[in-house]
């Protein structure tokens, strides 16, 4: 019975975020059952991409994400795949008729990182709309089940929150980024002169966005809110703690948010989840 492999594609694509992410993984359990799945399917396939691009540096690269082009292509038009991964994804596509220039936008930010780019500012804005906002608006198709109304009111909001998080990872990731990857995300920052002046600014372009990201979350459905709040309570924690650390310390070392400390901002955010939004 396919109903099998459905259900195995499903399970490694749940298996895949447990293991590259705690975080989301929890965020993902708050969540109502129906559709922890597509979600995992969602960050399953992104974590794909993000392996090529960031891991596999003892083969070709650009080959194999060519390759992943196709067959995520392949995969969404024949709507089936022996690839688990892209069997759960091409299922959570057709199933929320999630739009595919999303995913095609998404790959587009993946090849960027192919190559080395000095960042300007349009640079940068087109990374960030495919490596982050696209992703939160996949996860926007499924939140809203069909509610095109509901989906465009939130789009914007939603953009934001996966523009948030991903300017954060950027922080958080300087070190690899610039020592292991080559790589300097934010435009016209020299990061032989990044400084606490630099690092405020685009602390302050964080925090609008997480205050404006906050307003969408609100208004989800009762099946996401949580889990989507409680995401955003994460990245908020780990924010703040690189808020508290130096310029220098963020490009010598990586900022980390402990296990036991995120299962207590699991805790507390109940708490303060059911006091402001019911």
């Amino acid at each position: 019975m396919k109903k099998l492999f459905d259900d195995l594609s499903y399970k490694i694509s749940k298996q895949t975020t447990k293991q590259y992410s705690t975080s989301f993984s929890l965020g993902i359990l708050a969540l109502s059952p129906k559709i922890r799945n597509a979600i995992y399917a969602i960050y399953g396939y992104a974590r794909l991409a993000d392996e090529i691009v960031d891991s596999f540096h003892n083969f070709d690269r650009s080959t194999l994400l060519s390759r992943f082009r196709e067959q995520t292509n392949q995969a969404l038009e024949e709507k089936i795949s022996l690839n688990p991964i892209l069997q759960s994804f091409q299922e959570t596509i057709h199933q929320y008729n999630i739009d595919v220039q999303l995913i095609n936008q998404f790959l587009k930010s993946m090849e960027m990182d192919l190559h080395k780019i000095d960042y300007n500012s349009d640079l940068y804005r087109e990374y960030i709309l495919g490596s982050a906002e696209v992703i939160g608006l996949m996860c926007l198709h499924i939140f809203v089940d069909g509610n095109k109304e509901m989906y465009d009111r939130l789009k914007p909001t939603a953009m934001k929150l996966g523009s948030a998080f991903q300017k954060v990872n950027f922080l958080r990731d300087m070190k690899d980024d610039y020592q292991i990857l080559g790589r300097t995300y934010f435009p016209n920052v020299d990061i032989s002169y990044f400084d606490n002046v630099v690092k405020a600014q685009i602390e302050q372009e964080i925090y609008e966005e997480f205050k404006e990201a906050l307003e969408g979350i609100k208004k989800l459905p009762n099946s996401s809110r949580f889990g989507v709040y409680l995401a955003y309570r994460y990245y908020i924690s780990l924010f703040r703690k690189i808020k508290r650390t130096s310029a220098n310390n963020i490009i010598n070392q990586r900022i980390r948010i402990s296990n036991g400390r995120k299962f207590s901002l699991m805790m507390s955010s109940y708490v303060q989840y059911k006091m402001s939004f019911l």
